[in-house]
């Protein structure tokens, strides 16, 4: 390979690892900071690149803001794929708990921004709740009622299911600070995360029963 085959990757790599330490930065200001409050001086900072590098990968902090909310969105999304090829509930649901509670774990600021976003009226991102995410959770309402009307799960309501899963496990990530106050200010370790997330397994799937 010649020298110049190699310098487009090059510059390709270079640009995944720019917008990678970009979205990591604007994903902790946001959070912290909120929408308002981040400026893309900041985000700039925390990146450690100057500020002209965040305009060239993204011109304005809405498109910026926009594609953190939407990254841990699609996060979120596939962390249900389980769903749709799992023969029961207790594979689709401990499965989805299971990934839901480790993108709480490796993405906690992102879910801040998200749940940030909605409790402020979701000024920048309803266009996601009214398309993207209704139509997924209709997805979902399917599957679960399939399982219920084939016995394997109590007649409850879908929805108020799923609204349960989503706000168990990420409180994980939103009200972090107030686990790690109570785990006498230290966060989780791996076992006391793997303990967690059996337990939120366990006593939803049984709870709903499916155990």
């Amino acid at each position: 390979m010649t020298a110049d085959q190699t310098r487009p990757m090059r510059r390709a790599e270079i640009r995944r690892e720019n917008e990678k330490l970009i979205l990591l930065a604007a994903e902790k200001v946001f959070a912290e900071a909120g929408y308002g409050g981040a400026t893309m001086q900041i985000i700039a900072d925390v990146a450690g690149l100057p500020k002209a590098n965040l305009h060239y990968y993204f011109p304005t902090k809405e498109e910026l803001y926009r594609r953190v909310v939407q990254d841990i969105f699609e996060i979120w999304l596939h962390a249900a794929d389980s769903f749709d090829a799992a023969p029961g509930p207790v594979e689709g649901i401990g499965a989805y708990i299971t990934a839901k509670m480790e993108i709480s774990r490796r993405h906690p600021y992102g879910s801040k921004v998200w749940a940030s976003e909605v409790m402020h009226g979701a000024p920048v991102i309803q266009d996601y709740l009214e398309t993207t995410l209704r139509d997924w959770t209709e997805g979902r309402i399917a599957v679960i009622q399939r399982w219920i009307n084939a016995g394997q799960l109590a007649p409850i309501d879908p929805r108020h299911l799923l609204y349960m899963l989503w706000a168990t496990t990420q409180h994980y990530a939103d009200f972090g600070h107030q686990i790690e106050t109570l785990n006498k200010g230290k966060p989780l370790t791996d076992a006391q995360w793997k303990a967690a997330t059996e337990s939120v397994k366990t006593i939803i799937l049984r709870g709903i029963g499916a155990l």
